[in-house]
């Protein structure tokens, strides 16, 4: 059987590359299904239908050829949807203002000088701005001790004005993360990373007071796209504490079968092929491959890692834990990297602040 693929999502492709005597056949259909080009769903619906090379009309194919039209992907947009989420906020947090006088505030505290830290936390200091959100924050050397960073704690959770803490991770090796992270309070958590605000997302029945920001902005996605959870067969890469456990716990909420591939999983590809969903956070840029990723399936890939790039003029360039360029052309729908989850990390962090304001003022 003789077979041509194309991968453009255009109808000028398909008709240049399909035999000349169905060529107007194929334009017509290609235009009957046509939906907005940016989602490209009309390709997955071509993707299932053959065209027949030869003299037999196009309704009755003679399984000699076949044309087949690769999918391409729905883009799932986090950069809009966590201005959306903004937005709400923002109307949010002035009503409060309007009606008690108060606004949320969130304490950060960064210790060391990390670039890639300092950046998240100019990040979060404006995205607070942008609400009206009130911003402290804790600069400390990376030689200070643990009991300066558990001052400052210690003073942001008795501090009205503050309803959110977030020590900003990682910490210096000389210090105790787990006893620096247990220090802030649970009802300022809005990290969600207290033993507590886990344990209760792990037990049916309890609500944690915090959700982990990332894993939440995850599934806040899937649930702004319309993507059902229940019933579906979801696969998270990596089972780390901030995203992959957290990830699939609220997986398993949401009444999907869970399966966790890390790095002592055997065969993780043929585990992956079976996903109706895909959470990628192991941080390996580009590890999973299109033949990995069952048709049809949604991808939110967590993962930014830096790869050399000669044309960019910073010398790299940003890709996911997913090779986009294959898994576009299988899955339904897709986050890119960069403009995914990662906007949607700080928008998470923006509503947990809100939630916990609302909460300690009793504001409905």
């Amino acid at each position: 059987m003789t077979s041509m693929v194309f991968s453009e999502c255009s109808t000028s492709t398909a008709s240049r590359l399909l035999p000349r005597s169905l060529r107007k056949d194929a334009v017509v259909l290609v235009r009957r299904l046509s939906l907005p080009r940016r989602s490209c769903a009309w390709m997955a619906l071509l993707s299932r239908r053959t065209l027949a090379v030869g003299a037999a009309a196009p309704t009755s194919p003679p399984p000699s050829a076949s044309v087949a039209i690769e999918a391409c992907a729905k883009v799932i947009d986090g950069k809009y949807v966590a201005k959306q989420i903004r937005d709400e906020i923002s109307a949010e947090v002035s009503r409060m203002k309007e009606a008690i006088g108060v606004v949320p505030g969130l304490a950060v505290i960064l210790v060391g000088d990390r670039k890639d830290s300092a950046t998240y936390v100019r990040n979060k200091k404006k995205a607070c701005e942008s609400v009206g959100i009130n911003s402290f924050e804790v600069y400390l050397p990376e030689d200070s001790k643990e009991e300066d960073v558990l001052k400052f704690i210690s003073g942001f959770n008795d501090d009205p004005s503050v309803h959110g803490i977030l020590v900003q991770l990682p910490l210096p090796s000389h210090m105790n993360e787990q006893g620096i992270l247990n220090a802030v309070t649970l009802e300022k958590d809005v990290d969600g990373f207290h033993p507590l605000n886990i344990g209760r997302l792990a037990m049916r029945g309890r609500e944690p007071l915090f959700v982990p920001c990332t894993p939440k902005g995850c599934i806040e996605l899937l649930h702004r796209y319309g993507i059902g959870i229940k019933g579906k067969r979801a696969v998270v890469i990596g089972r780390s504490n901030i995203v992959g456990m957290p990830a699939a716990l609220l997986l398993q909420r949401e009444d999907a079968t869970i399966s966790v591939v890390h790095s002592r999983t055997q065969n993780p590809e043929e585990i992956i092929r079976e996903a109706d969903i895909i959470i990628a956070a192991v941080g390996q840029a580009n590890m999973v491959r299109g033949t990995w990723i069952k048709p049809g399936a949604v991808i939110i890939d967590v993962g930014i890692n830096p790869v050399e790039d000669s044309k960019s003029s910073r010398g790299y360039k940003l890709v996911g834990d997913v090779c986009y360029e294959e898994a576009c052309k299988v899955a339904s729908a897709i986050t890119p990297v960069p403009g995914g989850v990662g906007p949607m990390t700080i928008a998470m962090l923006l509503s947990n602040t809100l939630t916990s304001a609302k909460r300690a003022l009793n504001f409905q």
